[in-house]
């Protein structure tokens, strides 16, 4: 199938054609995506206007649009990416179940879109908005970046025109009046930087990578009206090569980083490749949560300061992992090296798995690390259990273009051969050389690869492992945590590779206050919670201490927890000791992705040690 990315020739590595298992963890989630979410997002698309906001402009006449623009400013995007996942969907499994929205979209796109080639339904049809007067909010080259990533997918998932025409209009807008000679406007939230590069991927015309090139040369000269949260807000507030803290918005910093790695993959600048690392380094090694969230204050949806992670309060939006996991798989096409693999893994199996319920058809934008009990979450903005859409839906149409690109982020291949960085069952195919993974990964650490064709196969070693062993005629060593590990593929040749899953309880620096005596239980690249449901009755979650020194033990995906339940306190404030010591307790701990799949209830990820 087609890949999310082909960059055109300037990075070592390339994507690798893939397929999951669909009755594997990965596999079965992009079966789930085709079968509910993308469903679920066509539906909400309806009730919630997005659709009617084309057609309002389509039906109406001289007297104007035909009815009210419903939503948010940017709610194009909502059907764009839910375009894009259709595209993608399209590629892997063949499905032609949408159809009818496709041809009648394709038709409105045509029929609202003006002889310059601007389109948003927001400016178009609302009385005293004009094109490109407040870049600041309006969000509309990042709607029409999200526009040319949908076209991209349909043109690459079943050779659809329609779409790319659309997007050829726009993108050609943006070139003439943005270009060295036009308006020097950025906007406040990128998006269309990486989208202006993979039109120029799929189309080959040079003057789409030369406007993501000023977009990107134009940013952070505080251009743009501050508002009330400032220029960080929009990532306006320092130039790309001059930016070394992830701070603002969480989600503009993240898309706007995978623009500026997507530009060096074409260009080569270096310099730009220097700057990403240096931020790569503040937003991962300082401002990460464990389960692979970014963002830690709900104010401005925004990184706080170094290691300010309160684990209650995480904002971690679903999107923002969403565009981590992106901007380190752009980081990996670049450099090959193992570190953004293992970010991706990080955020794939923890915070993006955790935002999805097991139906598939509600979502979480945000995601704690803590629910307290007693908490107050009839509020979509800090609910207690997922929500079937928001007001502002971003999340579940991001999530639903993801996983049906999913395929497509598990390996790459160069002149050597494969490389396999997502330990995921499925095929994956280079020139020359096939391979195929069976494993139940991530709840086993077993895998076995079989090898079709020839050539080099690197496999990642988790950098969480001990004791790893492979089994292969052709291994250059011994397994190193977080390196490589490669092999020399042989025609039908059979290779085990064993990665020991014993349960590690992990500490936070202590710099990061809010978890300060706590420790969190992972096992593999899982990360586990406790949840009130698993606890016996009388006992709350907040009471629970864990033995650090007592066995854990594997029941399935379910880890057996030796602690003790402190009495409550019948007073808010009580003298230092009393009722501490607790009672001896076995309690149960679940993979931090499976949460609030029962109903709503209080939850923790970070548990205070005896």
């Amino acid at each position: 199938m087609s890949t999310p990315v082909a960059p055109r020739g300037k990075t070592r590595l390339v994507p690798a054609e893939g397929r999951l298992d669909a009755g594997e963890f990965l596999g079965a989630w992009q079966e789930l995506n085709a079968a509910a979410t993308i469903p679920h997002c066509v539906e909400n698309l309806e009730t919630s206007g997005v659709v009617d906001n084309f057609r309002r402009l389509a039906d109406g006449g001289a007297d104007g649009p035909a009815g009210e623009f419903r939503g948010f400013w940017f709610a194009d995007s909502d059907l764009y990416k839910t375009l894009e996942a259709i595209g993608w969907e399209q590629a892997r499994s063949g499905t032609r179940d949408h159809t009818a929205l496709l041809d009648e979209v394709a038709a409105l796109f045509e029929q609202v879109q003006t002889s310059e080639g601007y389109l948003n339904t927001y400016v178009q049809g609302t009385p005293g908005e004009t094109e490109f007067a407040h870049p600041e909010y309006a969000h509309e080259l990042y709607c029409a970046g999200h526009l040319m990533q949908a076209a991209v997918a349909l043109h690459r998932g079943s050779g659809d025109e329609r779409f790319l025409t659309v997007a050829r209009r726009l993108g050609d807008l943006v070139v003439t009046r943005f270009g060295d000679d036009g308006e020097p406007l950025i906007d406040g939230h990128p998006e269309v930087e990486t989208a202006l590069v993979e039109l120029y991927r799929e189309t080959g015309e040079p003057a789409y990578l030369h406007a993501a090139e000023l977009q990107i040369e134009r940013r952070g000269h505080r251009w743009l009206e501050p508002g009330r949260f400032g220029s960080l807000y929009y990532q306006d507030h320092l130039p790309v090569r001059e930016n070394a803290e992830a701070l603002g918005h969480s989600v503009r910093q993240l898309y706007l980083a995978a623009g500026v790695t997507d530009l060096y993959l074409e260009n080569g600048d270096e310099t730009l490749l220097a700057a990403m690392e240096r931020l790569w380094d503040s937003a991962f090694r300082t401002k990460l949560y464990v389960t692979g969230g970014h963002g830690s204050r709900h104010r401005d949806e925004a990184y706080g300061d170094p290691y300010e992670l309160p684990p209650d309060r995480a904002y971690a939006e679903t999107c923002a992992s969403i565009a981590a996991f992106q901007w380190c798989w752009r980081l990996l096409l670049a450099t090959g090296r193992a570190r953004y693999a293992e970010e991706m893994e990080r955020a794939l199996l923890n915070a993006i798995a955790a935002s999805t319920a097991s139906t598939g058809r509600a979502f979480f934008y945000s995601n704690p690390l803590q629910l307290r009990t007693g908490h107050e979450g009839s509020d979509e903005d800090s609910p207690s259990e997922r929500l079937p859409w928001y007001a502002c839906a971003c999340c579940p149409p991001n999530l639903a273009r993801l996983l049906a690109s999913l395929g497509g982020y598990a390996a790459t291949s160069d002149d050597s051969g494969l490389q396999l960085h997502l330990l995921a069952a499925g095929t994956y195919e280079a020139p020359g050389m096939t391979v195929t993974v069976l494993t139940a990964y991530p709840s086993d650490g077993e895998l076995t690869i079989s090898v079709r064709g020839a050539g080099e196969l690197a496999i990642r070693v988790p950098a969480w492992t001990s004791g790893a062993s492979i089994d292969a005629a052709g291994s250059d060593g011994e397994p190193v945590p977080g390196e490589y590990l490669r092999v020399s593929g042989v025609d039908g040749e059979t290779i085990r590779l064993s990665l020991p899953m014993t349960p590690r309880l992990v500490r936070a620096d202590d710099r990061v206050d809010a978890v300060r005596g706590c420790v969190a239980v992972l096992r593999g690249p899982l990360v586990y919670c406790i949840e009130q449901a698993d606890l016996p009755g009388g006992v709350l979650v907040e009471q629970i201490r864990l033995d650090p020194a007592a066995p854990i033990s594997v029941e399935g995906d379910r880890l057996r927890l030796t602690g003790r339940a402190a009495a409550l306190n019948t007073e808010l404030y009580s003298a230092a000791g009393d009722g501490e010591a607790g009672e001896p307790i076995t309690f149960t701990a679940i993979p931090y992705h499976s949460w609030a799949n029962r109903g709503p209830g209080a939850m923790r990820v970070w548990i205070p040690t005896l």
